[in-house]
């Protein structure tokens, strides 16, 4: 057997854990029995889940694309990208949901063949990413300080030229809905080539989903007041806190405003409706380390998003599967105006 058929048996396995909603299939293509153990956890959640929703997962696809191969002396180390299909039904429905993760697997050989030694997330959906250096973004940070990933072309958004956000004093905008879920549909896959691109992207794409559907950018110039995004001119960004730091933006749609997007905190998830924001608080200590755009509600009516880091859609609004979850864990529901 050869490394490659020992990380196909590996992503099999992890795909009929999901649906066994135990990591079973696991121990046999896995000796890191840590990370079994956190596998299992995570799997009995994710079907604790679908029971409490009344939902039964059919079936469940996994494409594998290699991203990096490093040969060592004891194995290989595998950078791969996992696009996860997976469909469930409640009631007479069926229901698909999409993730997009990237792993670091670990393979190595022994005398009884080729076996994967461990696996561990590359990209984390906190704040900050799981390996690597911190990119953590404090209200204190600049840019500058952080590490991006695929950066764009500049791109300098004609409509907070020569104005200081104060246009939508003159008019009513109606917030456009259906055109915030065209381009979160568009976009949850690969990142819009005309916005910068984080390592930690999800709030910089609900702010580029918001835009989207008419939403008109506060622009102070200052990037600690504010929602706005202008491009980069040299090596300078500019863009505030708001529109790509998961707490900032919070906090931003959650302040009333005069003039210009500002939203609602609802007390119940069914509350919302397609366009809306949901602010995730992972540890519950009050600072909020994610976000995602509703885009649809699935058969009992409950808020279905796309995200950024993880890549998804179409994904139940609870995230119990997520790693990053746990029991501490605090959503905020925002309603956004549906007049700026």
């Amino acid at each position: 057997m050869s490394w490659k058929t020992a990380l196909y048996n590996y992503v099999h396995a992890k795909n009929q854990a999901e649906l066994e909603g135990s990591s079973a299939p696991l121990e046999a293509f896995v000796s890191d029995s840590a990370y079994v153990r956190k596998q299992d956890v995570k799997v009995r959640r994710l079907q604790n889940s679908y029971r409490e929703r009344d939902a039964k997962l059919l079936r469940g696809e996994t494409k594998l694309r290699m991203q990096g191969v490093k040969e060592l002396p004891y194995g290989i180390i595998a950078d791969i990208q996992l696009h996860r299909f997976l469909t469930y039904q409640i009631g007479l429905i069926e229901h698909q949901e999409e993730r997009i993760e990237s792993e670091r697997v670990i393979i190595e050989q022994n005398v009884s063949g080729w076996k994967v030694q461990s696996a561990e997330l590359v990209q984390s959906e906190k704040s900050q990413p799981s390996r690597g250096r911190s990119f953590h973004l404090s209200e204190n940070e600049t840019f500058l300080d952080t590490q991006r990933s695929s950066p764009s072309l500049p791109y300098i958004n004609p409509s907070i030229r020569n104005t200081s956000g104060l246009e939508s004093a003159h008019r009513k905008i109606i917030y456009n809905r259906p055109k915030v879920v065209q381009y979160a549909e568009k976009w949850w896959q690969t990142p819009n080539p005309s916005y910068e691109y984080f390592e930690v992207d999800c709030t910089n794409y609900v702010s580029q989903c918001l835009f989207a559907g008419g939403a008109p950018m506060d622009y102070t110039g200052k990037r600690e007041s504010g929602w706005w995004y202008a491009g980069k001119k040299g090596n300078q960004e500019l863009w505030s806190y708001s529109w790509a730091v998961a707490n900032s933006l919070h906090h931003y749609l959650e302040r009333p405003h005069k003039h210009g997007l500002t939203g609602t905190v609802v007390k119940d998830a069914w509350e919302l409706q397609p366009g809306d924001t949901i602010s995730y608080d992972w540890d519950g200590d009050g600072r909020f380390q994610h976000n995602t755009i509703v885009i649809g509600k699935d058969a009992n009516g409950m808020p279905l998003v796309n995200a950024h880091t993880f890549n998804s859609r179409n994904r139940y609004w609870a995230y119990k599967d997520s790693p990053a979850w746990s029991e501490r864990t605090k959503y905020m529901f925002i309603h956004v105006a549906d007049e700026m």
